[in-house]
């Protein structure tokens, strides 16, 4: 077992305090965004070497014996390279609308980018990687998020009330009821696809009917029964004034997640962070297509072959627990699972979930991990790499310390 350090992402919407106040540690006066946990080459964690004292980025110790780190069915299935990145994620402001494409889709378009010549770090570049980005977030503090598209009908409803915040009918921009129409489709998956590239397409236009629309509900009109959703296109529109992703937010799932709950994101499926503090776990990948809310390069045609365009419930991710006691987070991929440990006064230890190789990382009091092969003490703020070969690990609340205990361990879903 390994003590890590790990890399802090300072994008410039992450919160000043939320990761320092969860990890007791000290702020650092810049936003921080990301905690990145894992062996991802663009930010690596970097191992603690317990026999000479050195440190070694993980991503390279793991390079030196996949099999040993990994474990034999992990490199058969993955490669040998540690399938996921976990993530502590701190939402002041909202991220760009995106979407991340499937394994198929960031094969192909790794290849297609590097035979054509683009710079790995190019602007424009869409795949940064040849891997697949499925993903779930796990909310530490209420977590505000727009997730996969809803019924078409739904949205509807919404354009109505919308249209209604309008003194009369002739006041209202076309664009409103251009989308009514496309959203009246017999098919509702052609008809989402058409309102979301009349909005991602629409340029200037759809800038000045943005502008139309928020000051009319600013107007003095009832927000209500739509008081989230309305209320999002206008605190988007603070941000982002006249991008299309403002409009396109009424076309998704708005939701609001209370601690301790989860939700995964399948390829295909386009999603905004809002705002909160949460343990996010993915593929190890960076692959990102932007559909709005955001500065960077947005890649139309691309974007409209990756989107999966049927309407969905949202994909909320319940806990199970195994027969040992272990609650466990598992979406429907392959690469990875969160399992959350929480040790009262009278707790005794609870067996790490472990499929291969996990990181660990403690939010609240003092564990030790040990093995047949040795052990670990990590306080608040402290996280481990637990190789395949160290099985079966137990965790305990760390022997003298007063306070419960809480920690997070992901390993993959094998």
């Amino acid at each position: 077992m390994y003590e890590i350090e790990n890399v802090l992402r300072d994008y410039a919407w992450g919160s000043t305090t939320a990761i320092a106040s969860l990890l007791g540690r000290p702020e650092s006066g810049r936003p921080e965004a990301e905690l990145w946990i894992g062996a991802h080459p663009d930010s690596p964690s970097v191992a603690h070497i317990p026999e000479d004292g050195g440190r070694r980025p993980l991503d390279e110790l793991i390079a030196s014996d996949p099999e040993h780190f990994l474990g034999a069915e992990s490199v058969s299935a993955f490669g040998p390279r540690l399938p996921f990145l976990a993530k502590i994620l701190a939402a002041a402001q909202p991220l760009s609308l995106q979407v991340h494409p499937s394994l198929e889709q960031a094969r192909a378009g790794f290849a297609r980018e590097n035979d054509a010549g683009l710079d790995p770090h190019a602007a424009n570049r869409n795949y940064k990687d040849d891997n697949h980005k499925p993903e779930m977030i796990f909310a530490l503090t209420p977590f505000e998020a727009l997730c996969g598209f809803r019924p078409a009908a739904e949205t509807r409803t919404i354009l109505h009330h919308v249209a209604g915040a309008f003194p009369s009918a002739d006041e209202c921009p076309a664009l409103v009821q251009d989308l009514l129409s496309d959203l009246s489709a017999a098919d509702e998956g052609a008809g989402l696809h058409d309102a979301f590239e009349r909005l991602i397409t629409g340029g200037q236009a759809v800038a000045e009917a943005t502008a139309l629309v928020v000051a009319a509900l600013l107007s003095g009109a009832a927000l209500e029964p739509h008081e989230a959703e309305l209320g999002t296109v206008i605190s988007l529109n603070e941000k982002y004034p006249g991008d299309p992703g403002v409009l396109i937010s009424l076309l998704l799932n708005r939701i609001s997640l209370q601690p301790g709950e989860a939700v995964y994101l399948p390829a295909g499926n386009v999603h905004a962070y809002l705002h909160g503090l949460g343990v996010e776990v993915m593929a190890s990948s960076d692959n990102v297509l932007r559909g709005g809310l955001t500065p960077k390069f947005v890649d139309v045609p691309e974007l409209l072959h990756t989107v999966d365009f049927r309407p969905v419930a949202v994909p909320m991710l319940r806990a199970g627990t195994t027969m040992m006691d272990q609650e466990v987070y598992r979406p429907p991929f392959g690469e990875f699972q969160l399992q959350r440990i929480e040790l009262g006064q009278d707790s005794g230890p609870v067996p790490l979930a472990q499929s291969g190789a996990a990181v660990v990382i403690v939010v609240a009091g003092a564990v030790y991990l040990d093995s047949p092969k040795g052990d670990l003490e990590l306080s608040r703020g402290s996280s481990a790499f637990v190789a395949a070969a160290e099985a079966p690990v137990n965790i305990h609340r760390a022997a003298g310390s007063n306070e419960p205990a809480l920690a997070f361990a992901v390993t993959t879903g094998l």
